[in-house]
């Protein structure tokens, strides 16, 4: 991963002062200049710090001579590596206890040059939709700074927040995790002064053993708040309710709930459309409109609202942002395929996203006179024990929802299968593909079964790569029957 500074070139010295490291100079100047930043050997160039990261397989400590030979002379480093092979070159490296700590530190006093207002954003589903939505309503009174794809991570973070530049006003940055410690370290590296936890799931119980534990891991969010900041959270959660232990000003947002602060009411869905009124501070806002369906989306939306509110956003700006947010990257697509309304979610799947996304499906359905529900579900991961019965709700789920027909794609995933039969679905529509390797599988005998007028949802785990099966639907739509 490479970034560019983009709110003004460093010198080797700032970097230094910024890590708290001692920097060791050989021919070069401590005012050397430095105008981007990597993890990867192979992006380094002359201009540029390489941070070497000690991996699970891979030891950046082993690349610096080679990134030095290769014309890039500055890294941060926490061990020297043999310098045998370079003694003649010049290079400075900058000497650290923890590389990957030094890259928060060094992205933490590198964004108060531009201090924008941070809103962090984590949770167990819905952070991205929620960041997306949030970012969509600060844009309208602000030049507002995002985190894209993945880069929600310890690496991908600071590496992110290093790109904003002079005139950003306002950032919404997403935090992921999978153990404890990495949220805490995240939040105080951005500084968030609105945090958001989305809900509590069951993503990550292979490593953290219970959704109490998932908590706890989330809500280190609140650790790196302002000392101003306000803690918004999901009031239809019990584990969220009186979760922070801090004393922040706490704003809890619900469908549910009527001791919630924002509330949700009235809900209307229609085809790509949803409509609802809230209530918040005492006052009914109504008609709120999403381009969006699902009601997973209002708990993002109520999010965004709060905290366009918080930001100094009039009603009419927040409502517009609301209006133009768009889904990104493979989350809940939808569109048309040679008759079959297709519901692309292949990012990612837990099972609280699999009922979410089972709800749109049967909402869908309704929209277009109880069209067919067909649904292609693959494994869920990094759900440790409860993997089986977790799986086995979704098909009970799925099941209860009068799915028409199921196909299934991984070896977890056919507990889904199994479930939805002993709940009601006839065996002859459902079919399972163990191998998830093999898309071509699945996807022909999708062909052979899908019809006009179908709608289709396509959800499993990023790394299912489910969307290989809809490529091969797209690649052969000849063959779909007319």
């Amino acid at each position: 991963m490479k970034t560019e500074f983009k709110n003004g070139k460093l010198t080797i010295k700032d970097i230094k002062n910024m890590c708290g490291g001692t920097l060791i100079c050989s021919g070069l100047s401590e005012n050397s200049i430095v105008s981007d930043i990597c993890t990867d050997s192979r992006e380094a160039s002359s201009q540029t710090v390489f941070v070497a990261i000690c991996g699970e397989r891979v030891d950046g400590h082993d690349y610096i001579a080679k990134t030095i030979k290769g014309g890039c002379p500055f890294s941060i480093a926490s061990k020297i590596p043999d310098m045998s092979s370079v003694e003649n070159e010049p290079y400075a490296i900058v000497l650290v206890e923890d590389t990957l700590k030094a890259i928060g530190k060094l992205a933490h006093e590198y964004k108060k040059r531009s201090a924008p207002i941070t809103v962090g954003v984590t949770g167990s589903v819905g952070k991205t939709t929620t960041k997306e939505f949030v970012s969509s309503v600060l844009c309208e009174k602000y030049k507002t700074f995002k985190t894209e794809g993945n880069h929600n991570s310890t690496i991908g973070l600071p590496m992110s927040i290093m790109e904003m530049t002079s005139d950003v006003g306002a950032a919404v940055l997403e935090m992921g995790m999978s153990d404890f410690g990495e949220i805490s370290q995240m939040t105080n590296i951005a500084r968030p002064n609105i945090a958001i936890v989305t809900n509590i799931g069951t993503s990550h119980m292979e490593h953290l053993g219970s959704r109490e534990n998932i908590c706890r891991a989330k809500m280190e969010i609140a650790e790196g708040l302002s000392d101003d900041g306000i803690l918004l959270l999901n009031g239809d959660e019990p584990l969220l309710v009186g979760a922070d232990k801090g004393g922040h000003k706490t704003i809890y947002v619900s469908l549910e709930s009527r001791d919630a602060d924002a509330r949700a009411l009235n809900i209307r869905e229609e085809f790509m459309k949803t409509t609802f009124d809230m209530l918040y501070e005492g006052k009914i806002y109504s008609n709120i409109e999403l381009p969006v369906m699902g009601k997973h989306n209002i708990y993002a939306a109520l999010f965004a609202f709060v905290a366009g509110k918080i930001c100094g956003l009039d009603d009419e700006d927040i409502r517009r942002g609301l209006m133009n947010y768009r889904n990104v990257g493979m989350r809940q697509n939808i569109y048309d395929l040679c008759g079959i309304t297709l519901i692309e979610d292949c990012y990612n799947a837990s099972p609280e996203s699999m009922r979410s996304a089972i709800d749109v499906l049967s909402e869908l359905s309704k929209q277009k006179g109880n069209a067919r529900k067909v649904a292609l579900l693959g494994d869920m991961l990094e759900l440790g024990e409860r993997s089986e019965e977790l799986h086995r709700g979704v098909g009970e789920y799925l099941a209860s929802h009068g799915c028409d027909l199921l196909f299934t794609y991984g070896e977890k995933a056919e507990n889904i299968a199994t479930s939805a039969i002993e709940h009601g679905m006839k065996t002859e529509n459902v079919h399972i593909n163990r191998e998830a390797g093999a898309p071509e599988t699945v996807g022909n005998k999708m062909l052979d079964l899908l019809c006009p007028g179908d709608i289709l949802l396509v959800k499993a785990s990023r790394s299912m790569a489910a969307e290989k099966i809809i490529e091969f639907l797209k690649d052969n739509k000849d063959k779909l029957p007319k």
